[in-house]
């Protein structure tokens, strides 16, 4: 039996090492990770050269400490400003818009989109206790009213959070002169953005239809 079966094996996990308790309690706070995973984890890191387990814990401090959101998109930054938002390479008239960071990444790795990003944060869930006022939405349309933006692409999940909220967005834009589409209905009804494959959100991206369409299917 090696360490971890040796500890596992024992009825509840009986520490030798209040170091290694606290070390598996917050390793096991992580999403999906238990506490018989957290204690793989950890074992694994006492087992690894002592430089590479101090530049893991030196790349999520600096992370934690010295990571930035973009003034302008609200996306994960080293600098005030994204490399996205900051390159003149971009389609600036073109703003499309996500929950989160994960989904301006899965749309990035299409390579089928030129244009800006907004990322909102979240998306409006009454029975989560979040509403408009908790995300990134008052920033976008001040974003519209002041730059050159042509086109919002709503390009939230297909669930019932991410069409409140896209018709939410909608009728704040009322008025504005901007156009507003929705990406293809490539990704299933449910679905989140982040697991569709590349080949399907691309098309999806490409084939958007303007917003006011998709109301009526």
């Amino acid at each position: 039996m090696n360490n971890c079966e040796v500890i596992l094996s024992s009825q509840g996990m009986n520490f030798s090492s209040k170091l290694l308790e606290e070390a598996v309690n917050h390793v096991s706070q992580l999403p999906g990770i238990g506490k018989r995973t957290a204690l793989r984890l950890v074992l694994h890191l006492m087992r690894q050269p002592q430089d590479q387990t101090d530049g893991l814990t030196q790349a999520l401090s600096s992370m934690r400490h010295d990571l930035k959101f973009c003034n302008q998109c609200h996306n994960v930054s080293d600098v005030e400003l994204c490399e996205i938002c900051a390159s003149h390479s971009r389609d600036n008239t073109i703003v499309c818009v996500v929950e989160d960071v994960r989904d301006v990444m899965a749309i990035e790795n299409t390579s089928q989109y030129r244009g800006m990003y907004h990322v909102l944060g979240g998306k409006i869930s009454p029975m989560d206790g979040i509403g408009p006022q908790d995300l990134n939405i008052k920033t976008l349309v001040d974003r519209i009213k002041n730059d050159e933006v042509k086109e919002i692409i709503f390009a939230l999940s297909p669930t019932m959070e991410g069409d409140t909220t896209n018709f939410y967005i909608f009728k704040q834009l009322e008025g504005l002169a901007v156009n507003t589409s929705t990406i293809a209905r490539g990704i299933a009804v449910g679905d989140e953005l982040e697991f569709a494959d590349e080949v399907t959100l691309g098309r999806s991206i490409l084939h958007r239809v303007p917003y006011e369409n998709s109301m009526n299917s």
